[in-house]
């Protein structure tokens, strides 16, 4: 492994450990055992490698987070029966996550004055749109974008606000079985 794979492993452990915001550039060096000269040779500034590390880490978790949720067994379940786990998969990738999320919780704070943080955050949740779509409801999004822009911007409302409550208060958070009861309650008064 070179520098630049280095630096941002290390870059990665660190907005774990610290924080997006309060990481710095000698965290980062200290973290992979590089110097200061190869953060601006390998990535060009520090904001720069902390954007790359930021989106390393929440694409590693959606790639986990899609695999659980291809990986969860339709076979014998109703379609609410199926949310439910899939949301229990998304839950609990959560606990195994949570530094990620939080740096992203961070990032967002940050992403005001920093114009790459929001632009790969949006892309982030342009793709996420797409999968949920497409895992909830076998939407294809180039065959039908507005569907599943519709129905992926449902389920991207859903899990910033499950993961807020749950970084906030896990311990009071719903689980898969309250957001389908929840589910079954609103189709029930339409």
């Amino acid at each position: 492994m070179g520098h630049r794979e280095d630096l941002l492993d290390g870059a990665v452990r660190c907005i774990y450990e610290k924080g997006y915001g309060r990481t710095t550039a000698r965290d980062i060096v200290a973290a992979s055992g590089t110097n200061l000269g190869s953060i601006g040779y390998h990535y060009g500034s520090t904001e720069a490698l902390l954007n790359a590390a930021l989106e390393k880490a929440l694409e590693d978790w959606g790639m986990q987070l899609a695999t659980a949720l291809l990986a969860t067994d339709p076979e014998g379940q109703d379609k609410l029966q199926r949310f439910e786990a899939y949301w229990d998969s998304v839950i609990a990738s959560m606990a195994t996550h949570r530094p990620a999320f939080m740096a992203s919780f961070d990032a967002f704070v940050q992403m005001e004055h920093a114009p790459a943080v929001r632009a790969m955050i949006s892309a982030g949740m342009q793709d996420a749109r797409g999968l949920w779509a497409s895992v909830f409801h076998q939407v294809d999004p180039a065959a039908e974008p507005q569907k599943a822009f519709q129905l992926g911007s449902f389920y991207q409302a859903l899990i910033t606000g499950v993961l807020t409550q749950w970084l906030i208060d896990p311990a009071n958070a719903p689980t898969g079985r309250d957001l389908a009861q929840a589910l079954r309650m609103i189709a029930a008064s339409l």
